[in-house]
Formats: structure tokens, C-alpha cells, sequence
């Protein structure tokens, strides 16, 4: 069963997402030169200065990037003093069995939430040991279940990995490798207003017939747009929000961070 808000289905929704913080065992672990803790603790900040009523909080992937029991406490800890619910998705560099533990008895890995008029789906796209995503049949599923059995409900489907091309060439071999599956069941439902993802670590925002498919910074490192090869951008770490309405639109806009300075370290591979 699906976790329910008590909003009513005529109320507007915010949602939040926090996308690839790659936090590490070590309070101050850094990402290509980035403090990942600290940049994580100013994006949490800027949301709570900017968004005075939150209904759900989005963590998609990359939460750790070690995949260690203190990383995802740690994370755990600064998202939830922003209150609202959290749901956390797995991305290639976590570890599902160290996250189903840190996660025990809780519902932040619950991949259906109801709020007002809108059903959230969150999808697992991460391969262990690999770096690319893939739906495997439980996922795809769970996706045509919780779409068939949404009702009037609009619906907004998350996973980690991109299932179309951003523009950037380097990152082609490692986004869902079958994405064809991903649409064909959501072409079929048509109250499937958005597709969210992370991954990326940058922005992107497109249409796909009635779909909206969105893309969000990170809360470190951001990678430019455009590149055919691996290259880190200038952009401050940031969030996602999300307006959902009850006739099934949507606003949505991207926050960032002032103040963060560093120095690239692309001695460090493998992001």
C-alpha cells in the first residue's frame, strides 16, 4: 500500500529534491576538491529559507558516495531537519543493503507516496557494481501497478538515472539502458505528467509529448552541460522544487548556493 499525505486532492504540493550528494564515512570527505557535508548542510539551508511549507522530500541517488552506514546517517541526519517526509532512491554509488539497513524500520525507501491529487513512483535504476542504470521486471513492475492503480491521481515518476540524452556525450554510456521499457509503460498511463531523475549533476528540462522530463543540479559538484568530455562546471551546488497543482500542471525551478569556492581535484576519478 502506498504511504498517503491527509492533504486534500484539490491542495497544491511542493516537493523538494535533493540530488548526488556523494557524502563519505568521513564527516569531511570531499568530491573533486568539494566538501560534500558542507555543501549538502548550505543547500539544506537555502531550502529552508526559501520554502516555507514542504510536502515531500526527494532524495534521488547518489546520496553516498562510499556507500557507507555513516554517510547515509549522516545524510539522513541533515535532511530530516527540513519537516517533511523524505523518500530516498538509490543511485550507482550506493549500496542498497547498506541503505536498507541504515533505513530499517522507516519508511524512506517506500516507492509509492499519495499527496493531494498526485502519486509519486520512485524507481531503482542502480546495477550493483556498475555505473549505468537498468529497470529490471520487479521495477517496471511496480511502475504499471502503481500507475494502474493511481485512479484520477497525476503522477510523477523519480529514478537516478537520466533515460534520455542530456547533450552530453561522456555521460551516453552510462544513463538507463532501457529506457524503451521505461516509456512503454508510461505511455500507456497518460495522468503521467513528469519523469524526475538526478545523476547529471546539472539542470535540464525538456518535453516528451505530454511528459515533462526534469534533471537536478547536485548539492556538490556540478558537471557542464554540453561537454563531450568529463568536465566539472562553475555553477554553485543546488535543489529542485517542484509546484504540483491539482488539474495536473506544474512549476518547477532550480536554487543555488552562494559562497562555496574550490579548487577542482581531477585527479579524482570514477565521480
Amino acid at each position: 500500500m502506498p504511504s498517503t499525505s491527509t492533504l486534500a486532492p484539490d491542495s497544491s504540493v511542493l516537493l523538494v529534491q535533493l540530488s548526488d550528494s556523494h557524502l563519505f564515512a568521513q564527516a569531511d570527505g570531499r568530491l573533486l576538491g568539494m566538501d560534500t557535508r558542507d555543501s549538502l548542510v548550505r543547500v539544506v539551508e537555502r531550502v529552508l529559507e526559501e520554502q516555507p511549507r514542504i510536502d515531500l522530500v526527494l532524495a534521488t541517488g547518489d546520496l553516498s558516495q562510499d556507500g557507507s552506514a555513516e554517510s547515509y546517517q549522516r545524510f539522513r541526519a541533515l535532511s530530516e531537519v527540513i519537516p517533511a517526509p523524505v523518500r530516498w532512491i538509490p543511485g550507482n554509488h550506493d549500496d542498497r543493503q547498506t541503505m536498507d539497513a541504515v533505513c530499517a524500520h522507516s519508511d524512506l525507501l517506500e516507492p509509492v507516496f499519495d499527496l493531494g491529487g498526485w502519486r509519486i513512483v520512485l524507481l531503482d535504476s542502480s546495477i550493483a557494481g556498475a555505473v549505468p542504470g537498468h529497470l529490471d521486471e520487479t521495477q517496471l513492475a511496480l511502475l504499471e501497478r502503481a500507475l494502474a492503480e493511481a485512479g484520477a491521481r497525476h503522477v510523477l515518476v523519480g529514478l537516478h538515472h537520466h533515460p534520455v540524452s542530456i547533450g552530453c556525450r561522456w555521460m551516453e554510456p552510462i544513463g538507463l539502458r532501457n529506457a524503451e521499457a521505461l516509456f512503454a509503460v508510461i505511455e500507456r498511463f497518460p495522468r503521467v505528467r513528469a519523469v524526475l531523475w538526478g545523476h547529471v549533476h546539472q539542470a535540464f528540462d525538456r518535453m516528451r509529448d505530454d511528459v515533462r522530463l526534469l534533471a537536478s543540479p547536485s548539492t556538490c559538484v556540478q558537471f557542464a552541460p554540453g561537454s563531450d568530455n568529463f568536465r566539472v562546471d562553475e555553477e554553485a551546488p543546488g535543489y529542485r522544487w517542484l509546484r504540483l497543482y491539482a488539474d495536473g500542471r506544474l512549476d518547477t525551478g532550480i536554487s543555488r548556493v552562494t559562497g562555496i569556492d574550490f579548487e577542482v581535484d581531477y585527479s579524482i576519478k570514477g565521480y
